[in-house]
Parts: C-alpha cells; structure tokens; sequence
C-alpha cells in the first residue's frame, strides 16, 4: 500500500514574504521549491550583495539591518539543511495549467505544482517626462541596486525626481554614500504630504525615520514641483528643468536621474495563473483580488506588495498568512493568523497615508505633450495613443494598434501612464478603460533558452 505522495508547493520569489512563506511550511513538515530570480534570497529591499563584498549590513540596510540579516540567516539555514528547494538565478516566465516554465541556466525547464505562492513583490511605478527615454535616466530601483550590489553610483552629478519614502530614502543612501546628489524632487506639496498625517500616525516610528532621512538631505529636498523636461544631448542626460513651487523656473544640470512614484505591483504571473483583479482607486493600478490570507482561487496564494503595497514587514505578514491558508486548504495543522491579520490591519492604515501623502501624478501623466515619449521600448508617443483612442476606447485595443507596452518591459514602466492618457481622451475613469493583459514569456527569453529544453 503506497503513501499518499506530499503536495508539491512551490514559491516564487525570496523576498520577506517568500522567505516566511518557506520557513511557514517546512514548519509544518513540508518541502516547497523557492524559484528566485537573484542567486541569493533577500528580495529588492534586502538585497544581498556579492561574497566579499566589504560593507556591512548596517551600511546596507540602516535601521532594518537587524532584519535583514535574521531574514538571510533563515533562508539560509533552511537550504543548507535541504528541507527547501532553491532555485537560484531563475525566471518564472509562464504559468499553465499547474505547469511553471523557468528560464534558468540550462534552458526553460517545467516545473509542476499542487499549490502556488506568488511573492513577486513590485517594481518602481514611473511616469513619463518629456526627454525620460535619454541616456542615463534610471529607476529609483535601479539606482538602488547597484549602490546595494556593486557599491557604486550610476552617476557624477545626480537628480533624483518622484514622490514617496523610496525617493528620500535612496537620496540618504546614496548623500550616505559619499555621492554627488544635486536635487531630491517630490511632486507631492507640504500640503498634501499632511493629507496622509493621520495614516502615518499608525507607525510613528517608520515616519520618523523618514523624517529624519529627509532632514538629511536637507536642502537638496524640495517639494511640490513640477517637472518640465530632461534635457539630453548625443550622450545622454545634460540637466533637467523643473519649477518649484513657488512657479520659479530651475535648470539643474546632471548626468543621471533617478526617478519613481512608489511601486507598482508585480502582478504578470498572477494574470497568467488566472487570477481575478480589482483597480485600487487609492494607488490608482490593478492588483490580483485575494481574501485577508492571500487566496486568489485555483491553489494560488499571492502574498506582499504583489498583492497589497505594504512594504518589507507587511510581506512578511503576508508570506506568513499565505503558507497559512495553503497549509488549511491542503488539510495540514495552520499557525493562529490572528495576530498577524490584526498587525495586517495597522499596515493597511499606514499605506493609506501614503498613498495620500504622495499620490501618482495623474495630472501630469494626462497633461504629456503629444511629442512625448510614453513607452520607451517601443518609442511611442502620447500623439500615438491619443490618436489610437479614437478607434476604441480600451485598453487592450490601444495597445495593440500603437504598440504601446509591447516591447521588453510588457508595460511595466508605461501602463500606467498610457491607460490614463486613454482615460482622459475617452473622458472617462482609469478602471473603465482596463488594464493590458499579461502575454508569455514575462520576461524577454533567447531562443536558444527553448532549443536547450529539448
């Protein structure tokens, strides 16, 4: 008589929520496979850098140092004991029917699965600005990687543009680090940055220190700008013009800009895994539909700020939860969540102080004159997919006569700009018009990868 084979869970992504996810389940007795596309766990905001690498993690990650390394140490331990799967320097480029294809080393294996836990987390939400698609522009992300990775600036002189904690805390890091950062500018005003004074009050702490962060930057700060264009020469960025807010026109010269609005939700292999989505008025993007646990139907879990924007300790929670509800719903003895639902419930109300504080510009992504780029990957203009409305108002529909979000990135960097220039030519909501479906692979894939499966 033969036992009932284990089910075969596995997780993607190893950042906080992947790594609680995996520590939640080998707790319980199980085995899951943790596919990563990094070679060592840590996520985006606990990113780990080289072997050999000489600064220490206090000078990583500052006051989450702690954190960061306890989070490391675990995933650790429990790969080293084999009662985990890595799958280092892997990419879950689609999903099918129970059937993960991961671009690896040695090709595009498949890997099956009973139960699915997506801890994708969220890239940098970006909005066009006239010259963006010059040489030497960067996400806040990308900024931030390779100071954490490399221990290096991506620029001589720095601009760094956008709204939100990223903003101030990749201008501390990089002051911190000894980099030339000529301008920190928020669009968000004073004023409504205390719209959101009452959500922020549910984490004193976390606001203080990003209070004190910014009071490090001290006049580099300035809030309540708007940004005019990037000027770029044959070589790439020269400067950027902006006013501030008193409506005085600046002219900052640079060689790099940073810039980001927060994050966005990484939700393309939950579209491919048919989750249902839901349009989030308070961050204005689309993110998969789960219960308080992380259920988003079919035996998939999706947990941290690929389902709800909530930062590193929300993941965690997150993670924790969504082993939670996949360890009841196989059967298996589940930790209380009540605890964690409760400290959930506080983060939600901080998040919507920031979502408050330091809104996505829409104004200023409707307002793109008609020469400006919106989708940098395929170069199409705001010309392109106003005049592309006219023959549908949807999405989709634009997106496939103006090519708009059909280049490497699927979208990512443009989505959310393009479907509200679609809003305000169509007049109506941003939710009205959709949201660009996910297309496989999710990430750009060499034919050879497909040769070598078989």
């Amino acid at each position: 008589m033969s036992e009932t084979a284990p089910p075969r869970i596995v997780i993607v992504g190893a950042g906080p929520a992947g790594i609680r996810a995996a520590a939640t389940l080998v707790e319980a007795g199980l085995h899951p496979v943790v596919i990563d596309e990094a070679q060592r766990a840590g996520g985006q905001i606990y990113r780990r850098p080289p072997d050999g690498f000489i600064r220490t993690p206090e000078q990583l990650y500052g006051s989450e140092a702690a954190k960061a390394s306890a989070l490391h140490a675990l995933f650790d331990r429990l790969s080293a004991e084999g009662r985990l799967t890595h799958c280092a320097g892997s990419s879950v480029i689609a999903v099918q029917e129970g059937r993960l294809h991961v671009m690896g080393e040695g090709g595009v294996p498949v890997i099956f699965h009973d139960r699915l836990i997506l801890a994708t987390g969220a890239s940098d939400r970006v909005a066009p600005v006239p010259g963006w698609q010059s040489a030497g522009v960067y996400s806040l992300g990308a900024a931030q990687i390779a100071l954490k990775a490399q221990g290096v600036a991506l620029g001589q002189r720095i601009v760094l543009i956008g709204s939100g904690p990223l903003l101030t805390l990749v201008g501390a890091q990089l002051v911190k680090a000894g980099a030339d950062v000529a301008a920190v500018l928020d669009t968000s005003s004073w004023r409504q940055q205390m719209r959101g004074f009452s959500g922020l009050a549910a984490r004193p702490l976390v606001a203080l220190r990003g209070l004190a962060l910014r009071a490090k930057l001290g006049r580099r700060y300035h809030a309540g700008v708007t940004l005019e264009c990037i000027e770029a020469d044959g070589q790439g960025v020269v400067a950027l013009r902006w006013r501030d807010a008193g409506g005085r026109q600046q002219h900052t010269p640079c060689d790099m800009i940073g810039m980001g609005w927060h994050l966005r939700a990484e939700t393309h292999l939950a579209d491919l895994a048919g989750c249902a989505f839901t349009y989030d008025e308070r961050w204005r993007q689309w993110s998969p539909k789960t219960d308080q646990m992380g259920r988003a139907g079919n035996g998939v879990y999706v947990a941290g700020d690929g389902a709800r924007l909530l930062g590193a300790d929300g993941a965690e929670i997150a993670g924790r939860l969504a082993a939670a509800a996949c360890l009841a719903d196989l059967g298996f003895p589940a930790p209380s969540s009540a605890a964690d639902l409760r400290e959930l419930a506080r983060l939600e109300r901080f998040a919507c102080g920031l979502a408050s504080a330091f809104p996505w510009p829409a104004v200023m992504a409707r307002a793109l004159p008609d020469d400006a780029v919106v989708c940098r990957c395929e170069n199409v203009t705001a010309r392109d997919v106003r005049e592309n409305v006219d023959f549908g108002g949807e999405a989709n529909r634009v997106k496939s006569l103006s090519r708009v979000g059909m280049g490497r990135c699927q979208g990512r960097y443009c989505q959310l700009a393009a479907v509200e220039l679609v809003a305000a030519r169509a007049g109506c909501a941003p939710d009205a018009v959709g949201r660009f479906r996910g297309q496989a692979p999710v990430r750009p894939v060499p034919v050879g990868a497909f040769l070598r499966e078989h």
